[in-house]
């Protein structure tokens, strides 16, 4: 009978043992299994947070490219490259849980449209920058060849000028001297001797000029003698730099047609030997000859 109730305790026992085993199995169970959910999860959100990090430094990177740009928006698109650092700084200070990971997704994803909107007037500037550019080219091109142009035609007209005022220049010719003997009637006897000058005869023709311009006319005549020593006035002018002494001057009215122009110069103990004869119009020599007394 004793047998028997420790056979019944002994079973009692081990029921309750097994019971026990069974319910801690369960128990061991559901916390590996609640760990690896956990696990899992935390996961999860770690590597969420990594992506958003990325997204947001991807943002980042395409505010500072389009900065180099040196667009006129650079003070706008400074400010919203702003906005995404200090969300980077704060999304890698949080706790990474859920909640939390999700408000930074949709600021991110605010932030996200923004650029975008911005990276559209990026653009579109930079067209409208190009075209000005490429305005601004063809301006310069086009002020180039009005520049040339006009320096073609200053070259033109100043080649025009010294050409009208070359052919306005009056052109002297036939210059001839001559020396002649006066009688006390009045007559004068041409002769080569010098012993017997005492006046020298100088001639010559201004030419036809349609173009120069009429009046009064004054030549400086310079007669040199065989000493060269200048006869006459042996007056002294400047011209510029240039210093002229003159025998005489003579001033013929000259109005576009032929003209003869005679002179005569006084004098006496004419040297032997050859005497010189220059035509100056003011300082530049128009004409020259010689001759020569025996």
């Amino acid at each position: 009978m004793e047998n028997q109730n420790n056979n019944s305790k002994l079973k009692g026992i081990i029921g309750l043992l097994a019971l026990l085993l069974v319910i801690s199995l369960v128990y061991i169970f559901k916390l590996t299994s609640d760990a690896k959910s956990l696990e899992t999860t935390v996961t999860t959100t770690k590597s969420e947070k990594e992506a958003v990090l990325k997204d947001l430094a991807a943002l980042k990177a395409t505010y500072d490219a389009a900065l180099e740009e040196n667009t006129s928006m650079s003070d706008e698109l400074i400010a919203e490259r702003d906005k995404v650092v200090k969300l980077m700084e704060e999304l890698k200070k949080s706790k990474g849980d859920n909640a939390s990971l999700q408000k930074y997704k949709s600021q991110y994803k605010a932030l996200e449209v923004k650029m975008k909107d911005m990276m559209v007037q990026v653009d579109n500037l930079k067209k409208e920058n190009q075209t000005l550019t490429t305005n601004l080219d063809s301006t310069k091109v086009v002020l180039e060849d009005s520049k040339k142009y006009n320096q073609v035609l200053v070259g033109q007209n100043e080649e025009l000028a010294k050409t009208v005022e070359k052919g306005q220049k009056l052109s002297v010719t036939n210059l001839k001297t001559a020396a002649y003997k006066q009688r006390s009637s009045g007559k004068q006897i041409e002769t080569d001797k010098s012993s017997r000058a005492d006046l020298l005869q100088i001639s010559f023709t201004i030419a036809e000029n349609k173009i120069a311009k009429s009046g009064d006319k004054t030549y400086y005549i310079q007669v040199i003698d065989p000493k060269n020593n200048v006869l006459g006035d042996k007056a002294t002018t400047s011209f510029g730099d240039t210093s002229l002494t003159y025998s005489f001057t003579t001033t013929v009215k000259y109005e576009n047609k032929t003209v003869d122009v005679k002179e005569q110069l006084p004098g006496k103990d004419f040297a032997k030997g050859t005497y010189f004869v220059n035509v100056f119009d003011k300082g530049e020599l128009v004409s020259k000859s010689s001759f020569s007394l025996r």
